[in-house]
């Protein structure tokens, strides 16, 4: 298999950051599908189609390091607003619309997305949800290898700190990341499996394909995945997330993971071998109760609160995102774990009134302000 990790370019830990953002109404804030209209205003093509005609994606370029990404996606998010603005339109970032229903949205006409409707059916109509997927660049493919193994057990407190998606359908779903057993339905996601070798890797996809399940290894969605045309590991576990400043935080935190991982395999050192059904039950745990719940504190069998495990890495992870210059954009964790997530914080505003409409404001103004 061709890919491109490689220490030529700009070289390891690289990052890319890619959001799925709502395409909402000025008034109401409804979901309108809307994409085609707004292609076709993008000027620089900085709007890109998602599954559905409600959705839009932005991506930044391979970025140097945080602070540079955090320019771009800023500068994105602004470009799109205002671009939704022209249009009578608005935009919104979270890991689902509170009260939006599937069943109004509009398919793109893509062939990849008419294909991917054709085979998942029923399952593919209603992933109507939001996700934030962050690539880090790595400089050899046996280190990609050994980076998503162990980005692994980081997955559970990820999807804690980020969740942001307490409503479904026009009612709290008791989740605080309800995106999570949405996507769920879907064949090939969540915790992906480990792989002895990039050889490993390349024969697993090669016998799916042949198989004739999938096109190409972009067609597995797990949490964690090499990316090899990329030349990266993709972490694709978090909700989409209102404020940027938490984006880049939580890009922050998953590029020092990487790096410390890519040092451990620089060191020669093994990883430890988790149970898989434990880091999925970690998973679960994080979408139900997202930081006021506990996960179990791996390899132990031990329950320790969400809240302290984020702390705990965080105070880790530090001197990481120092060497990488990316220290200050900690600070959105460091939110996150005072403040409450963006699931807290919804739910804070519904409290008030009870009203679902004003979460939408609330996450309309916040996205991009």
């Amino acid at each position: 298999m061709e890919h491109s990790f490689s220490p030529t370019g700009l070289g390891s830990y690289s990052i890319g950051i890619e959001e799925e953002l709502m395409i909402v109404a000025d008034d109401g804030f409804d979901l309108v599908n809307a994409i085609e209209t707004l292609l076709a205003a993008a000027p620089h093509h900085e709007i890109k189609p998602e599954l559905m005609e409600s959705v839009l994606e932005i991506a930044t370029k391979p970025c140097r390091g945080v602070a540079e990404a955090g320019v771009e996606l800023r500068a994105l998010r602004l470009q799109v607003r205002e671009i939704a603005a022209r249009e009578g339109l608005r935009i919104g970032s979270a890991g689902t619309h509170p009260f939006a229903m599937w069943e109004h949205q509009r398919i793109v006409q893509r062939p990849r997305y008419r294909d991917l409707i054709n085979a998942l059916r029923f399952v593919a109509r209603q992933e109507l949800i939001f996700g934030l997927h962050v690539h880090v660049g790595i400089d050899d493919p046996e280190k990609a290898i050994h980076v998503a193994n162990g980005m692994r057990v980081h997955v559970p407190i990820l999807q804690a700190l980020s969740a942001n998606s307490p409503f479904w359908r026009g009612d709290a779903s008791g989740l605080m990341s309800t995106r999570t057993p949405i996507f769920r339905a879907f064949p090939r996601v969540g915790i992906p499996p480990a792989y002895d070798d990039w050889a490993h890797y390349e024969a697993e996809i090669r016998f799916m394909v042949d198989s004739g399940v999938m096109e190409d290894y972009t067609y597995l969605w797990y949490d964690v995945r090499p990316h090899p045309r990329l030349g990266t590991v993709e972490i694709r576990a978090c909700d989409a997330q209102t404020r940027v400043e938490h984006t880049l935080g939580l890009t922050a935190l998953i590029q020092a993971m990487v790096k410390e991982l890519a040092e451990h395999y620089d060191a020669g050192l093994p990883l430890t071998k988790y149970p898989w059904q434990m880091l999925d039950e970690n998973k679960w745990l994080a979408a139900r109760h997202g930081m006021d719940g506990e996960l179990v504190d791996l390899p132990t069998n031990q329950r320790i609160t969400a809240k302290a495990l984020a702390a705990r890495l965080l105070e880790r992870l530090r001197p990481h995102a120092e060497d990488l210059g990316s220290a200050e954009a900690l600070d959105g964790v460091q939110d996150l774990l005072d403040r409450g997530t963006g699931a807290h914080r919804q739910i804070v505003v519904y409290e008030v009134n009870r009203d679902l409409r004003e979460v939408m404001r609330e996450i309309v103004a916040a996205t991009a302000p």
